[in-house]
């Protein structure tokens, strides 16, 4: 398994929370230099908040941990293509590395732009893909 697997790994691991909470199944985590520096899953209908997705979630608790609003030397690992709201998130945050495992083709950033991300920014799709997509749609399918 590959480093970014192992992350994603975790990102899946916050993606299962959110599902044993009634939540939309996605999760994410904030690394830099080895050392998860967040963590998060959707947390929408808990907080009754539209903005509490799982990326939001992990920037602002990995900005908490370094104590600075910047993430220029992180990597977000995320479960499924971030949206618009989050994709902005992540550009003002400067993170250098965006990764995803599923693509979101009715919601996801590309659908809108091709990058809000910082001009430096790496992106990274399709790892663990199978089974981030998986999980959303036993999830939906769950639901209906």
């Amino acid at each position: 398994m590959n480093e970014d697997e192992k992350y994603m790994r975790l990102a899946l691991e916050e993606a299962y929370c959110a599902e044993r909470q009634g939540e939309i199944p996605i999760g994410a985590v904030v690394v830099c230099d080895g050392m998860v520096l967040g963590r998060g899953h959707n947390l929408t209908e808990t907080l009754n908040d539209v903005t509490a997705h799982a990326e939001m979630q992990a920037i602002t608790a990995a900005a908490q941990t370094t104590g600075g609003k910047y993430l220029t030397k992180c990597t977000l690992y995320v479960t499924v293509e971030p949206c618009l709201m989050c994709a902005g998130a992540i550009g003002w945050s400067q993170i250098k590395k965006i990764v995803y495992g599923a693509s979101d083709s009715k919601r996801g950033y590309s659908t809108f732009t091709q990058s809000p991300f910082h001009p430096k920014a790496t992106v990274l799709s399709g790892v663990l893909a199978e089974e981030c997509a998986a999980l959303m749609k036993r999830f939906f399918a769950d639901k209906r």
